[in-house]
């Protein structure tokens, strides 16, 4: 196993200079990650990764949350922009750890970095307040790219997360079929909307969903505005949860 988390880190790190990623955002990162090798290795990667700064690496959500609640005290708040957390992590799970932290910081961005995918815990990831949920084995330029797509709006989602997503909708909306005439709810989502809604699901940026549906950025923004005022959600992460839950799309 050590010398598996070894060779990841080796690799992430080297993957970081052979493919750049296509856009340098500064955010400032904190890692709750309880494997130390894996995470030494995230902790080379956002130390050199451009436009990421490692503001603090946490082996523990209780420790990062009990430094959280003494800066709160002192009536400072920390620089924390992004947080990458394990699922699996000692004295408190990740996704109680998202709650925590949503609830103390309402705008940290939150994504989960796991090896579990299955679908019934990403949606309860999500549910809990995650604004994105990537797997382990993600290349290095992969989980940057990802990352970096959240100050564009986007949600990221690993493609095999993607997949159990859009799986776990279909096997919930299966039952439904054929019993009753009425056509489910949209909430009054307009096609547009829905497609977009679509794409948000799927994890896409605001740019990835603005050159799928071959329309501009702006117009990509004014149908979300329209998506979150009918759904009443304030994050991309509530209007998937919700999308998921009452089966939108």
């Amino acid at each position: 196993m050590r010398a598996l988390l070894s060779e990841e880190r080796r690799r992430m790190t080297l993957d970081l200079f052979v493919t750049p990623p296509e856009k340098a955002l500064r955010q400032n990162i904190i890692i709750i990650e309880d494997n130390p090798h894996y995470r030494h290795g995230l902790e080379t990667l956002f130390t050199h990764a451009p436009g990421f700064r490692l503001s603090r690496s946490f082996g523990s959500p209780t420790v990062a949350l009990d430094e959280l609640e003494i800066t709160m005290r002192a009536g400072q708040l920390p620089d924390w922009q992004l947080a990458l957390v394990d699922l699996e992590l000692p004295g408190m799970n990740g996704i109680e750890t998202i709650r925590k932290l949503k609830e103390k910081l309402p705008e940290l961005s939150v994504v989960i970095l796991t090896v579990f995918e299955e679908p019934a815990t990403i949606l309860e990831a999500i549910t809990a307040g995650a604004d994105g949920y990537l797997l382990k084995r993600t290349s290095a330029p992969e989980l940057l790219s990802q990352l970096g797509s959240i100050a564009d709006g986007g949600a990221p989602l690993t493609a095999d997360v993607a997949k159990s997503v859009l799986t776990l909708l279909r096997t919930q909306a299966a039952p439904l079929r054929g019993l009753s005439p009425k056509a489910p709810t949209r909430l009054d989502l307009t096609g547009r909307e829905q497609e977009v809604l679509q794409c948000l699901v799927r994890g896409l940026s605001y740019k990835q969903v603005a050159d799928e549906l071959d329309v501009s950025l702006d117009t990509v923004r004014t149908h979300i505005r329209g998506v979150y005022k009918k759904l009443q959600v304030h994050s991309v992460s509530e209007a998937v949860a919700r999308a998921i839950r009452e089966k939108l799309v």
